[in-house]
């Protein structure tokens, strides 16, 4: 018991990390201005509206990437039930996009592919697992 959680634990501590280094990565490529106040919600609100295409991108490359890695380990670490690990990450991550979604509103296509996309890369991820992680039977 104490390994499932471990697993799960783990994952979701992996995924927030990988969010966080490639949200930093497109904070370097796209620096916010100096001006800016990221406590302020209107503030955010109204620069997310200027953000180029390749920035939000970054932004959701990250919660890929945190979808796919912190599922990967969680599933590595569990070694069975892969659809219950990699969708407690998935899930975690797409609920904290959400909330992301809904306190700073982004744009609608990008809301849209970022739900599905988490979706798919929570599916994805549980297929490699599957298929890398289960012994072969012969």
């Amino acid at each position: 018991m104490g390994r499932k959680i471990a697993a799960a634990v783990a994952g979701v501590i992996l995924a927030v990390i990988l969010v966080a280094v490639v949200e930093r990565i497109g904070h370097l490529v796209y620096p916010l201005p100096a001006d800016i106040d990221v406590t302020n919600t209107e503030e955010l609100r109204a620069y997310v509206k200027t953000l180029p295409v390749g920035a939000l991108l970054f932004v959701l490359l990250a919660w890929l990437a945190g979808t796919f890695g912190g599922g990967l380990l969680a599933s590595f670490i569990a070694r069975d039930n892969f659809r219950l690990y990699t969708g407690i990450v998935g899930g975690l991550v797409l609920l904290g996009t959400a909330i992301n979604l809904v306190v700073i509103p982004h744009p609608l296509w990008f809301s849209m592919l970022s739900v599905l996309a988490i979706i798919a890369t929570t599916y994805l991820t549980r297929e490699v697992a599957r298929r890398t992680l289960t012994p072969a039977t012969e």
